[in-house]
Formats: structure tokens, sequence, C-alpha cells
């Protein structure tokens, strides 16, 4: 059966289109994606922009035209932070559901975080044991730990990339007391909920999903993308800390140099690091291996399961 599915994520929305049946993998057939940022068109009263909201639309049209030239049977569309946090959130979707018969549904934080999870449980398989996956987005940082593929707990916090630039820092490079503060407020974040993790038992395996991750493994000596996604990527603590000195201190055109960085991507960057670099202190992590399939795969893979078999 060939599926598509629609991300309307904070940074990016993204169609993607795979072969599936029930038992085997998705297959990437096709790949179209926009870098449309919506939370960063955040008008008073934390409302979606009405030009924002026409490219989300757009966009949508885009998607059912490729999904009708490539056969596509069937199409997942859902939501995250951006669209889940924003005043007129449901608004937006409406219009763009006027607008194309296309239903969006918004994830809830916590079921973004189980879904992203069963894409890492699968993509390690059995042998791993308890995994720990930390995943950070635009809007928001998802923690989902468990033995199954149902993790024991999923835990969304307000602490994206995109979401704490715009918030919190100002200045390109940030001036060193808004990265003190935010700093500050990320640990105090993470340090609220991290006992609810740590009481869990330690994990036999702790990966990373999301871009900011994935750039962080890269600068730290990662094999690029084009080596293929069964190369082992991980990333060490003490990689990351010295990450979010340094891109902390870097303009954004000087991150967007560094490799695997794309310069609509370097900005956000640098709250990024701080954000894995709590986040791994604070759960006692000192590696975290990276995981190419995340939150889409995760939806791909609960629907894959309820196909009938051949």
């Amino acid at each position: 059966m060939r599926l598509g599915v629609l991300d309307v994520g904070s940074n990016t929305v993204h169609f993607l289109v795979v072969d599936a049946h029930r038992g085997g993998r998705p297959l990437p057939v096709f790949s179209h994606k926009a870098e449309l940022h919506l939370g960063d068109h955040l008008e008073d009263g934390n409302r979606l922009s009405a030009s924002v909201t026409r490219q989300l639309r757009a966009f949508v049209e885009e998607a059912l035209q490729i999904a009708e030239d490539k056969g596509v049977e069937e199409t997942l569309a859902f939501a995250t932070s951006a669209v889940r946090d924003a005043a007129n959130g449901d608004e937006v979707l409406a219009s763009v559901r006027a607008g194309t018969g296309v239903d969006i549904r918004v994830l809830p934080g916590p079921e973004e975080a189980r879904l992203t999870f069963l894409a890492a449980r699968r993509w390690f398989g059995w042998s791993s044991g308890r995994v720990l996956m930390l995943d950070i987005g635009g809007g928001s940082l998802e923690i989902a730990a468990g033995i199954d593929e149902e993790p024991d707990l999923a835990i969304s916090l307000p602490l994206g990339a995109a979401r704490l630039t715009r918030d919190c820092l100002s200045g390109d490079p940030p001036a060193a007391e808004e990265v003190r503060q935010l700093r500050k407020h990320v640990r105090a974040e993470i340090a609220r909920r991290a006992g609810e993790v740590t009481r869990a038992g330690s994990p036999d395996r702790a990966v990373a999903t999301s871009k900011t991750f994935r750039q962080l493994a890269r600068i730290a000596g990662a094999a690029p993308s084009a080596d293929g996604p069964y190369v082992r990527r991980a990333v060490s603590h003490a990689d990351v800390t010295d990450l979010a000195k340094r891109l902390a201190a870097m303009p954004s055109e000087q991150r967007a140099n560094l490799p695997g960085v794309s310069l609509v991507r370097a900005q956000q960057l640098a709250a990024g690091a701080i954000v894995a670099d709590a986040a791994m202190d604070l759960l006692g992590l000192p590696e975290l291996e990276i995981c190419p399939w995340a939150l889409r795969e995760g939806v791909l893979l609960r629907r894959i399961d309820t196909l009938a078999t051949a």
C-alpha cells in the first residue's frame, strides 16, 4: 500500500510518500518539504498569521497533487507544537480543511513522545533492552522511556529550539546574560521532571532523534548523512557541553559553516545545544546514539500495524 504522511512541524512542513506493508519497514518513495517556521509567524495573542495560514494551505494543495501523481491511497496528516500551542490553531486547521479537504490532527505532546519512541524502538530492536529517547523539535522537547513498544513514561516540555531562540535569545550571537538565563530556565524545566525518568531505572540504550541532535553529532565528528542510515552515529555529553558554549558565542553565519548545519537552522542551534546539554546532564546520559527514524516513522508504523496481511 502506498501511504503519504503530512507532518506540520514547528520548523518544516514535510510530505513523505512511502510504500508499506504489514511486517515490513516503510520504504520512502518521494519527499517534499518547505521551511515555513510556523512558530516564527505568531502575532499578538499567540496567533498564527494569515500569511502563514495561506502558505500552509498552499503546501497542502501541493501535497494533494503529489499524492495523486504518486498513487497514494491514504494520507496521514498531523501537526505538532506550533499549531498545538497557537491560540488560533483550530481555526487555522479548519481553514486548511475547508480549502483542501485534508483533516490535520493535532498530536498532544505525550502522544508525540510515544510515537517517536515507537520509531526508535523499532529501529534499534528488542535487543536494546530499556530505551530512553530524547527528541528536540522546534517547539518542544520529548522524553520517553520503556522496555516495550509503548513507553512507561512520555513527557513533552515547551523547550523546542526555535521557541527558545524566539523567546529568549535576541542577539546574534546572543548576549552572555541571555544565554545564562536561558540555561537556568531550561535546567529548571527539565529538573522538575527528571525524577520521573531516573526513578524508572537506567536505560540500556539512550537514543536521540531530531535534526538538532543529528547536527550536534555531525559537528562532533559523526558520519555525514551521505554515508547512509545504517552507520552508527553518536554524540557524547562532553562534546555537547563544549558545543553548547561554543555555539552560543558564534553568530548564525559562522554556525552555518559547520559540518551538517544549514543557514536556515543555524540560528536555533545554540538553544538546541543548551537543551541537549541540560537533558544529558540531568538525566545522567554520557552518550546518545542517533536514531534516523522519528515522529513521521512512528505515525507510519502505527498505521502499518493495522494493515491487512497480503
